[in-house]
């Protein structure tokens, strides 16, 4: 998962940002103005975004009704004061789907974070199940049959990217544009290594694969034990 924090008081940003990474596991840019923020969130590669109100350029109000009005749907979490709550009411009514009142806990930020990201993908609890493993998303851990899997941090982001959305085809690029920061280098044969050690962890033992690979276009979970048999004997 990746996060947009548009914010202007840089050290709040940069403890925002270490928070998400730390904490949720997740990847994190951060937009000092408004005009940047609007930007960086139309490229749509983002999983939440994290939105001051009071911002230099364009405002959080500016930003978030722009972002609506061209039908984008990424959950968004509005940072206010608490002398603000006219305009926090505001922004709820044109789209934001939370907020949260400075000073807070960054405790309740992540978990914040965590519920919108979920409920962003239609998934209410934060154990998800597929077939026999489940990946629990507040411990960061991933079992299957009962047996705890010992992934590495970069191995587990993508398998809970991929359990978020059971159905779809998740290609490279989308992998490599979810699961790391705006500055990090990007190469597809990275996310190939990870994704073999990932599968050969998981599948130990076992002769029904959980990730099948499509040539050319990227990766799915193998949603029924039996097709995961088929799978394997090809």
């Amino acid at each position: 998962m990746r996060v947009l924090i548009v914010e202007d008081e840089a050290r709040l940003a940069a403890n925002i940002a270490a928070a998400v990474r730390e904490g949720a596991g997740y990847a994190a840019d951060i937009a000092e103005d408004g005009e940047i923020g609007h930007y960086l969130a139309s490229d749509g590669v983002y999983d939440l975004i994290i939105l001051d109100l009071m911002l230099p350029k364009i405002d959080g109000l500016g930003v978030l009704t722009r972002l609506r009005k061209k039908g984008d749907r990424t959950p968004v979490l509005v940072l206010t004061a608490r002398s603000e709550k006219e305009s926090v009411i505001q922004l709820l009514n044109a789209g934001a789907d939370d907020y949260l009142s400075k000073p807070f806990d960054l405790g309740e930020l992540i978990a914040r974070i965590k519920a919108l990201v979920r409920r962003g993908k239609g998934i209410a609890h934060p154990v998800l199940t597929v077939r026999d493993v489940e990946v629990d998303t507040l411990s960061r851990t991933v079992s299957r049959r009962g047996e705890i899997i010992d992934l590495s941090p970069t191995e587990y982001r993508i398998l809970e990217y991929l359990v978020h959305q059971p159905k779809a085809v998740v290609s490279k690029r989308a992998l490599l544009e979810h699961l790391y920061d705006y500055n990090w280098e990007r190469h597809s044969n990275v996310i190939e290594a990870h994704v073999s050690n990932l599968r050969r962890k998981l599948d130990r033992g076992l002769d029904a694969p959980l990730i099948q690979t499509l040539r050319g276009s990227g990766y799915r979970l193998i949603l029924k034990a039996d097709d995961a048999r088929e799978e394997a004997a090809e």
